[in-house]
């Protein structure tokens, strides 16, 4: 029997610009990027051109993901920022470490 263990993301994508920032959460991080990418998810992300990763955390339940994204996109602009220089300093976009993030 092989056991999958499931994992959940919280992520923050940004513009080209940097002026932009939207924070979601998934159970599925390297195929929620793609959508934003490809811009194939309407709304919010799709409008402004969001489709950068530059910060994710993993959890082990919905819930706690769920709790998570609720308080930081309660943040101001200004702690999102900290949050993300703290993993990202220069905003890379994180895409081609996301088959890393989601094998660990």
């Amino acid at each position: 029997m092989i056991l999958v263990i499931k994992k959940f993301y919280i992520y923050i994508l940004c513009n080209k610009n940097r002026n932009v920032v939207y924070v979601g959460q998934t159970s599925d991080l390297k195929k929620r990027i793609y959508f934003h990418k490809k811009k194939l998810i309407s709304g919010f992300s799709k409008k402004y051109n969001v489709d950068r990763l530059v910060y994710y955390e993993v959890f082990s339940t919905i819930e706690e993901a769920r709790a998570r994204e609720i308080q930081v996109k309660k943040y101001r602009r200004e702690k999102k920022n900290l949050l993300i220089q703290k993993l990202n300093l220069d905003w890379n976009d994180l895409c081609d470490n996301i088959e890393k993030c989601t094998n660990d």
